[in-house]
């Protein structure tokens, strides 16, 4: 049970769940057959498992360095060997189940998912390039779900566009609590070279662009209810800026959840 919950804790779990569950809601969204459903999502759970595990392993010495109490790698109580043996289980997971819920899906999954993950791992984080696995990634999950259908079909623009800012914004409030951690051991992207109070509020602005495009994306008469969210969006952002301080951080985690759900509606 220990080594259980080291391992979940290592895998960067909050995001590692919210994707595969947006993901999960695109499928039933997209109509996909419920076999290739649970296939699909078997495929984006293991994929993230090994974006998180392979984060920490390759993190381990960094994060020892600055005292991260919260990473069981970085600790010791989490081993190496054992880490790299549930990389290559989630890998061969990973692959094989992307595959088989189609190879054009497959493919996107693999390359521009899981592959952006991994650059972001291996060095893209460090440099001003930072925030390009996100946004290609999240900007793939739309094409991955449609890739899946029999026959395959691509999703709105829209779609690719609000996922893309979406991963953008998801960049810049990911790094944001660990900034001073990561120039204390040479890490520096994009959010560290804008610094603290500007990528907040970039990440602020690239999600309500995000709901924008959700609103307004979609071929026919908006709901009232979309015109309604973004209304309330937008005055979020605003009373946030207003305020300052840490507002503008907690009103886009709002934001990016208000996003979700509203893409999976439109």
């Amino acid at each position: 049970m220990r080594t259980t919950s080291a391992l979940l804790r290592a895998s960067h779990l909050a995001p590692t769940l919210a994707v595969t569950t947006v993901v999960a809601v695109l499928t039933v969204v997209a109509g996909l057959e419920p076999g290739t459903r649970a296939v699909l999502v078997t495929a984006v759970l293991a994929g993230q498992l090994s974006i998180g595990w392979s984060n920490d392993l390759l993190d381990a010495d960094r994060d020892a360095r600055v005292g991260r109490a919260d990473k069981p790698i970085a600790t010791g109580e989490l081993p190496h060997g054992l880490v790299r043996r549930a990389l290559v289980v989630v890998l061969a997971v990973c692959t094989v189940a992307s595959l088989a819920a189609g190879l054009l899906s497959g493919l996107v999954h693999l390359v521009l998912g899981v592959g952006s993950g991994w650059a972001y791992n291996l060095g893209l984080k460090r440099t001003v390039w930072s925030f390009v696995p996100y946004t290609v990634a999240f900007g793939s999950l739309p094409v991955l779900v449609w890739l899946a259908l029999d026959p395959w079909q691509l999703p709105s623009g829209w779609m690719v566009a609000a996922g893309g800012l979406l991963g953008l914004g998801a960049h810049l409030l990911n790094v944001l609590p660990d900034l001073d951690d990561d120039a204390a051991t040479g890490v520096r992207g994009l959010p560290h070279r804008l610094g603290g109070r500007v990528s907040g509020l970039c990440a602020l602005g690239c999600l309500v662009a995000a709901t924008a495009v959700i609103v307004l994306g979609p071929a026919g008469s908006t709901p009232p209810w979309a015109w309604t969210a973004g209304g309330i969006a937008v005055v979020l952002a605003g009373a946030a800026l207003r305020v300052g301080g840490k507002a503008p951080f907690r009103a886009a985690m709002v934001l990016a959840l208000l996003d979700v759900v509203m893409l999976a509606a439109r």
